[in-house]
């Protein structure tokens, strides 16, 4: 009987070491935007190891995506780089490990009003969303072209979503806005490009990134290598075959022959290097230059590159 005992003691030890042993599957969520140019993370279930999942979870503003974040709601989520800078500046632990998108973006003025250059914006009503990219690359080109954002012409809050209609009613004169509703603005006929607010400047052409906590970076810096490698993956297979990539983005409600016309102004990325850094500081000098903050944050602790670099090695194997 004791013998029975023990042998049974003995398989019920190796059982559970068998058990500690299973590579057990997570289950990772994912923030971001409905939108062609930050449409990766829809992807990333066909480049995680097999048992894991990814859920995403759609947001129209990255400050609720970045709250969500911080709650512990999410693992990883996108935002804009001015968010990134922001919060880090306000002394909250997120880091970017990864590029999201790039260029995208768009100042857009009535076309058939009197605003045919950026000059001509004096007095007038544009629309923005306070806090995102699209509001420092509005303040920089009327600063760039010799207006006062705050003299010299009135900045309405009006959401992205809205900005068209605001335009064709009459009730804003321009707008900065992300693909698609510049390009929409174009073909539906109310609205011109006036500048590509990127061109030619030291901040260049990003956009967003991908943020995660400093907490997960420091415990499990084996999901965040496994999130990135996916979010490689997914933009190196989309960037290949754009007509997957448009054909999954039309079904978050953009006309296809708006996102035809709006990709020449889209960018999916992933990589970054010590010049996207830079190009993060050029934005954060900006950024205080003109009063959207007051100092500017540890770029060491903002931007960790260890995972982009992993999945480089991986590629160059």
């Amino acid at each position: 009987m004791r013998a029975k005992t023990i042998l049974i003691l003995g398989l019920g030890a190796l059982f559970l070491l068998a058990w500690q042993s299973l590579p057990w599957a997570a289950d990772y969520r994912v923030g971001t935007w409905k939108t062609a140019q930050t449409i990766q993370p829809f992807f990333y279930q066909e480049y995680l190891p097999r048992g894991d999942t990814a859920q995403v979870f759609a947001f129209t503003n990255p400050a609720d995506q970045k709250t969500a974040l911080l709650a512990g709601s999410l693992d990883m989520t996108g935002t804009t780089l001015a968010h990134a800078i922001r919060s880090a500046v306000m002394g909250q632990p997120v880091v970017v490990v990864a590029a999201l998108c790039n260029k995208c973006s768009a100042l857009v003025a009535a076309k058939n009003g009197p605003v045919r250059l950026v000059a001509d914006l004096k007095g007038k009503k544009i629309g923005y969303v306070p806090g995102t990219m699209h509001e420092i690359l509005l303040r920089e080109v009327l600063t760039r072209n010799g207006l006062s954002p705050v003299k010299d012409v009135r900045l309405v809050r009006v959401d992205f979503f809205d900005m068209g209609t605001a335009l064709a009613r009459g009730s804003i004169d321009a707008f900065l806005s992300g693909e698609p509703f510049p390009t929409m603005a174009v073909v539906q006929g109310y609205g011109r490009i006036l500048s590509l607010p990127y061109d030619g400047e030291s901040v260049g052409t990003i956009n967003a990134g991908l943020l995660v906590t400093r907490d997960l970076v420091r415990k499990n810096p084996e999901a965040v290598q496994q999130l990135v490698t996916a979010h490689a993956r997914a933009t190196e297979a989309l960037n290949r075959d754009r007509v997957r990539w448009l054909d999954r983005a039309e079904t978050f409600g953009t006309p296809r022959a708006i996102l035809e016309q709006a990709a020449a102004n889209m960018e999916l990325a992933w990589s970054m290097d010590e010049s996207f850094v830079n190009r993060a500081r050029a934005l954060g000098a900006r950024m205080q230059s003109l009063g959207v903050i007051d100092r500017q944050p540890d770029y060491d602790q903002l931007f960790d590159l260890r995972f982009v670099r992993q999945v480089r090695l991986e590629n160059n194997r």
